[in-house]
């Protein structure tokens, strides 16, 4: 019945092509303005670790006080340099790791013909690769006693390992950085999560992959300073000056990790963090009620605000569209169907059921949702070039018409389509044979 079902539908798309054309056209608009924006909707908002974001945890803690309304909660967006050492000795996580980003000049070697070049990284611990399941096209990262040394060590991204390299397996090879020699211990195989979430309180959410991480303790060594925001507002300003001073000071500016495998863990995290922050308080240093949070992956990002608010809009703007869109399809259908009503009741009177009148409609209205998810698909497809007059280009550039999103397309077409045609069809199967037959 389905194929005869079809032919009617074709037979039909022949008879008014006109009409046809125009709601094929309308669902074709909305539903590619809607997956155009869904797309850049659900490349900021995914989780950037599925199978362990349940396990990652963020401490923070106020040491800036209940006056410091500039932050959300009351809480800074990073932790001081004393505070991530505290708790990095605790040792109180399965694995830890203590971050921020930094900024180098290198120097090609091995006769290459280029100029140093600007790179950004960051300096971490090694837990930091297998925390978030970093993967190594060469090597690996550097070990917990590289930390303890100090050593200089460093793991490079698959870009910057065929820039310097052309490709070739570089462990063991000479990095120039700054006026001194690194050992590549691994190079990263084309590791950029997006949200970038270990990094989103310093503005840097989206956008390429870093160049090269260095072990954290080597880059406090060298007086790196962090390329990201360093709020050192009011009394948090050092007291001292120089790089010891500033480590000393209240400003914050380290980002700290940890992975946390069970509910067990989480608690007992809970109250060091509680007791450490109250024993702040007992030597004097915080003159207020503890203020202290532990945030899971997913919870850290909408506490930073990690997604950018006109996506949210230019979705609910969208779907409000393609509700427009399904309204005006549900005029047209019912306008369309009802001028067949005496066919309709020949039909009825030849012994066709409602049920049989219903089928055909909606296998009609699903003809016209796949004609017009095909146009959906060459309008999202075109949608995608355009987003970054709506979205920053960091966005932007994160929105793919993925082999996901082009069924999707065709399913929110169809689906949307049937549901316009559920009213007129249900009309038509209402028609009453006599009445058509008299009229004939």
């Amino acid at each position: 019945m389905f194929s005869y079902y079809l032919q009617l539908a074709l037979h039909s798309f022949r008879r008014s092509p006109g009409l046809t054309a125009l709601m094929v056209i309308i669902m074709g608009i909305g539903v590619a303005a809607s997956m155009t924006t869904y797309a850049v909707f659900r490349a900021v908002s995914g989780d950037p670790l599925p199978d362990k974001s349940a396990q990652l945890f963020v401490p923070q803690i106020d040491n800036a006080g209940p006056q410091n309304g500039s932050t959300r909660n009351h809480l800074p967006d990073a932790l001081t340099y004393t505070d991530a050492m505290a708790l990095m000795q605790a040792k109180a996580g399965t694995r830890q790791t203590a971050v921020y980003p930094i900024t180098g000049h290198i120097e090609p070697s091995d006769g290459l013909q280029q100029r140093p070049f600007s790179a950004n990284g960051y300096a971490a611990y090694a837990d930091f690769f297998a925390m978030f399941d970093v993967p190594f096209q060469y090597g690996h990262g550097w070990s917990s006693g590289d930390d303890d040394r100090h050593t200089n060590v460093i793991a490079i991204s698959s870009r910057l390992n065929q820039r310097l390299f052309a490709g070739i397996n570089s462990v063991g090879r000479i990095l120039h950085l700054d006026g001194h020699d690194y050992r590549v211990v691994g190079v990263i195989h084309d590791w950029n999560p997006q949200p970038r979430f270990f990094d989103v309180n310093n503005g840097f959410s989206f956008g390429g992959a870093p160049d090269y991480y260095l072990p954290f303790t080597r880059a406090i060594d060298l007086h790196i300073s962090s390329n990201g925001n360093n709020n050192c507002s009011g009394s948090a300003k050092p007291v001292t000056p120089g790089w010891d001073g500033w480590l000393r000071s209240e400003c914050v500016w380290v980002s700290l990790w940890v992975e946390l495998p069970h509910v067990t863990a989480v608690q007992r995290y809970q109250r060091l963090l509680s007791d450490y922050a109250a024993e702040q308080q007992r030597h004097g240093r915080f003159q207020w009620a503890s203020n202290v949070r532990l945030f899971d992956l997913n919870g850290w990002l909408d506490h930073e605000g990690v997604v950018p608010p006109e996506t949210k809009v230019s979705v609910l703007v969208a779907g409000g569209f393609l509700l427009v869109c399904l309204v005006n399809t549900v005029g047209l259908l019912l306008a369309k169907i009802m001028r067949r009503a005496g066919e309709v009741g020949v039909r009825r009177a030849l012994g066709a059921s409602r049920g049989h009148i219903y089928a055909q409609f909606l296998v009609e209205a699903a003809a016209i949702g796949v004609a017009g998810g095909l146009l959906g698909l060459l309008l999202t497809a075109v949608g995608m070039h355009g987003t970054a007059l709506l979205f920053e280009p960091g966005v932007a550039r994160l929105a793919r018409l993925t082999a996901g999103l082009v069924g999707l397309t065709v399913w929110v077409a169809v689906s949307a389509t049937v549901l316009a045609g559920l009213y007129p069809a249900w009309r038509a199967a209402r028609v009453q044979p006599s009445w058509q037959l008299k009229s004939q």
